[in-house]
């Protein structure tokens, strides 16, 4: 059975913003190993929307940018959205009911699944079905976004604390 997890950048202030906080090195390929150890990863449509840049190659990429690139392309994806008609490669679109993809999923994979973008995680979290929420936090305060959590945060018990980068600590909180 896999394992659904939430994780993302976030300021201190509890925002995440992919525009406003720096992915120094370490971090980096951090994300690249966790992107290639994924039986698969879940979006919502804005999330998706943004990760589509890594769909095409661009000449100012170095190694760290094309490995990954290349992670990305490689792992299934399911995009959670009303509103978009076509989904791009290895990817599959989801019009329907999130929430019973996402078991099913849970059932027939091993791993982990990531869950990307904090309305999508919202849903999930109300259906039960998120095993962990990873809290990457940057020492920056934003001062306004999207909060890594858009609702009334879930009942939660510290399980892991980890140094990711010189900056970053991953907090990793299961339910309660």
């Amino acid at each position: 059975m896999a394992k659904l997890v939430f994780g993302m950048n976030l300021s201190l202030d509890g925002y995440v913003d992919h525009d406003r906080m720096a992915t120094e090195p370490t971090l980096f390929r951090h994300w690249t190993e966790h992107v290639e150890g994924l039986a698969g990863s879940v979006y919502g449509r804005r999330m998706y929307e943004i990760m589509r840049y890594w769909d095409d190659d661009r000449a100012e990429w170095g190694p760290a940018e094309q490995a990954f690139a290349a992670a990305w392309r490689r792992q299934p994806k399911w995009v959670a959205s009303r509103t978009l008609t076509s989904a791009g490669p290895n990817a599959t679109l989801v019009a329907g009911d999130v929430a019973t993809l996402v078991h099913d999923l849970k059932t027939r994979l091993a791993g982990e699944i990531a869950v990307s973008g904090p309305n999508l995680a919202q849903s999930l979290t109300d259906a039960g079905l998120i095993d962990e929420y990873r809290l990457y936090l940057h020492p920056v305060v934003l001062g306004r976004g999207t909060p890594f959590f858009t609702d009334a945060r879930p009942p939660l018990r510290l399980a892991t604390t980890d140094m990711v980068s010189e900056e970053v600590i991953r907090l990793t909180y299961i339910p309660a």
